[in-house]
Order: structure tokens, then sequence, then C-alpha cells
């Protein structure tokens, strides 16, 4: 199953990184968002990504581009044949997409021109600026043991986030958009989705948290894994010194791999 991860957007609360890199591409240890994140899938054993590029897309380009040669040891040979040998190889067992879905695209039509890379009738989806603990393993077994189109993951932080209503079996009864209270459950990302969304978007300008979501609540296709431990997003300068410190003193609950 594909990871596809959301990583197009500007990025504008947190504008005092983000007028330099895609937000995703921030760093929180010396790594990027969108590494982090990779890394906590890869723990579960997935390991094939997509990834939907927009603003500043060339610098997650590079970023993949030279990751083999900025994670392993290397001996530059410029006496006989200028040839570059590598030592110690530390990269993951990854398999990198990265797709152009424009630059002012919306969640719901970034989704839409992937649709082209997504080989399984299922894939997970993600955003580029958020971390938890939710276990990835007990969402999958959750998706297939109910047989609806889509699964989100809902969380309750403070009310900032569109909104969803779950009754007692799970279900996903209506889906709004940023409503106005707190202490709801909202759209954590680490959904799994069954390809026929891509029938609910009808191009660049959905949103896929709006129509798509908000038609399959009300269709009864869309259920929700409730997760009660760790997650943040990194809106804002406060959110991603709350990682950084986390990650810092080495309390950072995403951290869940070896090394």
């Amino acid at each position: 199953m594909r990871v596809v991860i959301l990583a197009g957007g500007f990025g504008t609360r947190i504008s005092e990184e983000s007028y330099l890199l895609p937000k995703p591409m921030i760093e929180i240890g010396e790594r990027p968002m969108l590494w982090h994140i990779m890394k906590y899938y890869s723990h579960f054993g997935y390991n094939d990504f997509v990834i939907c590029c927009g603003y500043k897309q060339y610098v997650i380009k590079s970023f993949f581009s030279d990751y083999f040669l900025h994670l392993s040891d290397v001996t530059f040979d410029f006496t006989t044949e200028n040839k570059m040998i590598f030592h110690n190889n530390k990269t993951e067992p990854w398999k990198v997409t990265l797709i152009d879905t424009g630059l002012h695209t919306m969640t719901g039509g970034r989704i839409k021109r992937i649709k082209d890379y997504i080989e399984d009738r299922t894939f997970m989806l993600t955003y580029g600026d958020g971390l938890s603990n939710v276990n990835i393993k007990e969402t999958v077994e959750f998706h297939k043991s109910h047989g609806k189109k889509a699964t989100i993951t809902a969380i309750q932080p403070s009310g900032r986030f569109g909104m969803a209503h779950i009754d007692e079996y799970e279900n996903v009864t209506s889906f709004n958009e940023k409503p106005k209270e707190s202490g709801s459950w909202i759209n954590g990302g680490f959904m799994i989705l069954n390809t026929k969304i891509m029938d609910y978007i009808e191009g660049d300008e959905t949103i896929l948290e709006q129509k798509p979501l908000e038609t399959l609540a009300k269709n009864g296709q869309l259920k929700a894994f409730r997760h009660q431990g760790f997650w943040q997003c990194m809106d804002t300068k406060r959110d991603k010194e709350l990682l950084e410190n986390l990650w810092r003193t080495k309390q950072a609950p995403w951290k869940v791999w070896a090394s």
C-alpha cells in the first residue's frame, strides 16, 4: 500500500521559515518534517511514497536527489578516475515518487493529479505538517474490517480544524471544515482511502476536507479511527518550537524507530 503525502501548500501561517522552504521541509532536529513522517510510516513497513509537491517543489526534489550522498560516508578520489566511493550506507529502503501537483491546487485536486501513481485499490494519505504516534497497523486493520471507502484518524486538539461528528459505531455522520468550537473530534490525517475517492473530486479547486469527505459522511462511507495519543501539527513557529523541544529532549512520541 502506497503512502501519499500532501506537501504542496504555501505554509503561510509559518511564513518565518516557509518563505524559503515548503512547510514539510522545515527541520525538526536537523531533519525535515517530511523525513519524520516517512520514518514513522517506514517503522510499520510502509516504504513506498508518493509526495504531492507544489510550492518550492525543487527543494523537496533536491533533498531526495542528494539524500544518499548526505547520509553516507564518502570518498572523492580525484587522483585517477575522478570517482566517488560510498561507505556505510545509512539510507532507508524507500521508493519515493515526487509529483508536481501544481502551485495553487487544493488538497483534493492534488490527490486527483496523482491517481496514475496509485497502483493498489487502497492507499494511505496524510498531511506533510503533522506528527503523531497513531498505530498505523491498527488503523489499517480497522479500515479493512469495516469495508467503507475511507477512514480518517480522529483526534481531539483545540478547535482549529475540520470537525467530524462520530456515532457510537465509529461512523462519521457529518464533516465540517474548521468550526469555531473546541474539544471536538477532528481529522488528524493518517487516512486510508479507496481509490474511488477520485470520483468525488472534480478538479484542482476541490478541497478534500469539504465536498468529498462531507459526501462520504452523508453516504455512510466514512469511518473514524479514534486516536487519543499524541498528535501535533506544525502550523506556527510556536508549534515548531514545541516539536523541536520534544525531539531535543528525547521525548518525541513519534520517534519509534531504532535509529
